[in-house]
């Protein structure tokens, strides 16, 4: 028997583990190339992983709810054509059997065991289960610890962190330290704890989906980590409203894609970007990156409510056309589910476009490790008086607000004022950039 392991891929840098949401396989299934095996989540974004083989399911070593490290096989495929031809029921029992004591140490980690806490269910890995029961941890010091895994869970270095802060020794810090890096110290603000919600007879319930408890979990650590600012800009676009209208019936039909409002966006940050790569940065400690590619993230609604940020890899160097091909292809992936891990991780700075849903203006939260985002408002019309060289008209013109939130850690009123006004002057200044 051939087999393929289907591992977990890394879905970020920083990535090191993901969870399983859902599982569209079982054992003895003959699946195609490209079969959607199975969808997870991390704690930057979401994607359906598809099988790079043909062949059939002989084992899965995880279960929905499971989190897997980066690297570890979650499904194996049997590739052999005999094989894939005549289904064996004796195996699959076999492989659908739990494993043993003596198996488990031998294989990958097959699921998590479950515990329960009141109404609560906390899920551990039997890394951390084990560890626990070395250092005699009780399961209800177990229970109480805060967990900074997925949903919070209690992770590896959660579990280890405990043990060595009750033995009274230093906790070993989470994070790896560069050898010229400066680190900022540990901040000494007490711990926030979620209020208690009273819950009435007729109110409804409704747990969060896991794509919408990473959203919650990514906003609340930016906050929490970044002082933002957010600056505000009304700017006239008529002449690029004008320009679009009379171009992009022709452009769709000559490319096959539309051409949206979003690409001369992004087209202007590319271009404020390079002027000012301070933007394009990230804080680490006391140390700021600043980042040598430009990366844009696009901030993209799913039908379900949720939002993902694919990512634009290299703005600057593509043309106008470039940029609207990846804005259009990496929408319709998004809304399908079809993102690749590579096509929603680098990001060096991200775009919300509220204006999509008629909102005027708001105040974006920063993507970490980012250090800034625009949100671009609805276009409206409105009365403004010009000056003209026979005197001053009043005119319809096409406006919209931009809003810059970014890291008051390393961005500064002026510098964040700059890099707004160099946006604006290049959206407002069409006539000078309308070139394909």
């Amino acid at each position: 028997m051939a087999t393929f392991d289907i591992k977990m891929p890394k879905m970020g840098e920083s990535v090191t583990e993901c969870t399983i949401t859902v599982l569209n396989v079982k054992v003895g299934d003959v699946i195609e190339e490209d079969t959607e095996l199975f969808e997870i989540t991390s704690a930057k974004t979401a994607a359906t992983i598809p099988s790079p083989v043909a062949g059939k399911i002989v084992k899965i070593n995880y279960a929905e709810g499971d989190t897997v490290p980066v690297g570890l096989p979650v499904v194996v495929v049997d590739t052999d054509v005999d094989a894939v031809a005549t289904p064996s029921e004796t195996k699959e029992e076999k492989e659908e059997t739990p494993p043993t004591s003596s198996d488990a140490k031998v294989t990958p980690t097959p699921a998590v065991t479950e515990v329960h806490r009141g109404s609560v269910e906390r899920w551990y890995s039997p890394v951390v289960l084990e560890r626990a029961k070395a250092a005699k941890v009780s399961q209800e010091e177990l229970d109480s610890i805060q967990g900074t895994g997925f949903g919070g869970r209690v992770s590896k270095a959660d579990i280890v962190r405990y043990i060595e802060q009750k033995k009274g020794a230093p906790a070993p810090t989470p994070r790896v330290e560069r050898s010229a890096s400066v680190v900022a110290p540990q901040s000494s603000r007490p711990q926030v704890t979620a209020p208690t919600i009273p819950i009435g007879p007729d109110d409804k319930v409704i747990p969060m989906d896991p794509i919408r408890r990473i959203i919650a979990d990514r906003m609340v650590q930016s906050v929490q980590v970044a002082p933002h600012v957010t600056s505000f800009m009304k700017i006239d676009i008529t002449d690029l409203v004008a320009w679009r209208e009379a171009e992009k019936d022709a452009f769709k039909k000559k490319e096959g894609f539309a051409l949206t409002y979003m690409t001369p966006v992004i087209e202007a940050v590319a271009h404020a970007l390079k002027q000012y790569p301070r933007i394009n940065a990230s804080v680490d400690g006391y140390n700021i990156i600043e980042r040598k590619h430009i990366n844009v993230g696009m901030a993209v609604a799913l039908p379900d409510g949720n939002l993902v940020v694919p990512v634009i890899h290299d703005a600057d160097k593509l043309s106008r056309t470039g940029v609207a091909e990846q804005v259009s292809q990496l929408a319709e992936k998004s809304r399908s589910g079809k993102l690749s891990p590579d096509e929603m991780s680098g990001g060096t700075f991200t775009i919300s476009n509220y204006g999509s849903s008629g909102t005027l203006f708001g105040t974006p939260i920063i993507n970490q490790p980012e250090a800034a985002i625009l949100g671009i408002g609805a276009i409206e019309k409105e009365l403004a008086i010009l000056e003209t060289a026979s005197g001053d008209v009043v005119a319809t013109r096409h406006k919209m607000y931009l809003s810059f939130s970014y890291d008051h850690r390393i961005i500064d009123g002026m510098l964040g004022g700059a890099f707004l006004q160099a946006v604006a002057h290049y959206l407002e200044d069409w006539k000078t950039n309308k070139g394909l």
